[in-house]
């Protein structure tokens, strides 16, 4: 018998090519320019019809089949990192200090395969709408497109997104109802006292020495004032003030982020911080400037959404629920807001523990590329080839 997914097999050698083609030549939040423009050629080939500069860089393609009314929606980040790479590979990135340090080439390659794909299988009945992502390194493009009417002019009733992970087995898929990606906060604690002689510390205030006593109280927000049953990370990860060994600076600056997954444990998080920090500066007599930005909502997929997506990756490869969500952060959250969905992990399965995501030396798994064209192929038949709930 003749099988369509057999066909996925002939793309993978030319998409091999294009996703390298685009590791070399990565592009930073809302500069997507060149990426977008060879999706949307690709695309076009294709046959589908594209629409462009929605949400700044992005674009999304259709493709209708039959005549429901059913529709979904697939989603693939395109940005790179600002970072050097350190692989080697032959096709490393050309831009330096940028680099695709996260697989959004991969991503792109899947989808774009999913797309060529199903153009030519046809095997479902509604319309299905290949979303581009700009900027979800930190900079909210999958705000920005939603903000953009994305769902208003494309309706989907249920929207997925795939993002390779390396601490699963090459190939294997998984996700989980409920929580999966955690709520990104940032903070910058801006502490001012009025400097002068390092030999003569009783004549002003000790911006250090406040700096250094609030990140050992930072640190023990979680542990004391959260319940232990809650989940939640805050990390300190820069601190800067001063430039000579005999002057006691003018000011400190403190800058971390907060992980949780609960809005009311955020809300505590933020709380006693600016709690602490009153503290602390009213006790060593500097002035104290707090200003936290709740930047990505925790991603929480629709529990329907991602039972149905965990069936439909079993067609492919092996499933499984995830049994506990992650603290890194995804602006799928803000598409997941608007529309009922779920977002996927799939292996990359590198097997070295020391090149994760965001690692110099990483690169995406090529040999998953055909999985993920079926993961996205097995949505859509899935989610158009059933019957409509009555």
């Amino acid at each position: 018998m003749h099988n369509p997914m057999a066909q996925v097999d002939d793309l993978v050698a030319p998409l091999i090519l294009f996703r390298r083609d685009l590791h070399a030549h990565p592009e930073l939040a809302f500069a997507e320019h060149r990426t977008a423009a060879q999706i949307a050629d690709a695309l076009r080939a294709a046959g589908l019809e594209v629409h462009t500069g929605i949400g700044g860089t992005g674009l999304v393609a259709s493709l209708k089949v039959g005549n429901s009314g059913r529709s979904v929606g697939l989603r693939a980040d395109m940005d790179a990192l600002p970072m050097h790479e350190q692989s080697g590979a032959a096709h490393a990135s050309l831009n330096p200090g940028v680099f695709h340090g996260c697989g959004h080439d991969g991503h792109v390659a899947m989808l774009l395969g999913a797309a060529q794909h199903l153009a030519r299988s046809r095997l479902f009945d509604g319309t299905v709408n290949f979303i581009f992502q700009p900027a979800e390194e930190g900079k909210g493009g999958g705000r920005a497109m939603v903000q953009d009417k994305l769902f208003e002019r494309f309706p989907c009733d249920r929207v997925f997104a795939i993002h390779n992970w390396p601490d699963l087995p090459a190939g294997t898929v998984a996700t989980r109802p409920g929580p999966i990606m955690a709520a990104a906060d940032k903070f910058e604690i801006l502490l001012e006292g009025r400097g002068g002689h390092a030999a003569m510390p009783h004549k002003t205030p000790d911006a250090i020495l406040a700096a250094s006593d609030l990140v050992t109280q930072l640190n023990c927000i979680v542990s004391r004032r959260i319940a232990p049953s809650a989940s939640a990370v805050l990390s300190v990860t820069h601190i800067e003030g001063g430039n000579s060994h005999n002057v006691l600076p003018a000011a400190a600056r403190i800058v971390g982020t907060v992980r949780t997954f609960d809005p009311a444990v955020q809300d505590r998080i933020e709380e006693s911080l600016r709690q602490i920090v009153d503290g602390v500066a009213m006790a060593s007599g500097t002035r104290a400037t707090v200003a936290y930005t709740r930047y990505y909502p925790a991603t929480i997929n629709d529990p329907e959404a991602a039972a149905e997506a965990l069936s439909a990756a079993a067609t492919v490869t092996l499933a499984e629920t995830a049994p506990e969500p992650a603290f890194t952060s995804e602006d799928f959250a803000f598409m997941l807001q608007a529309c009922r969905g779920a977002y996927l992990w799939l292996g990359q399965g590198r097997g070295n523990g020391d090149v994760s995501l965001h690692h110099p030396n990483y690169d995406f798994n090529d040999n998953v590329l055909a999985t993920g064209i079926r993961l996205h192929t097995a949505l859509v038949e899935q989610q158009l080839s059933r019957a409509p709930a009555a």
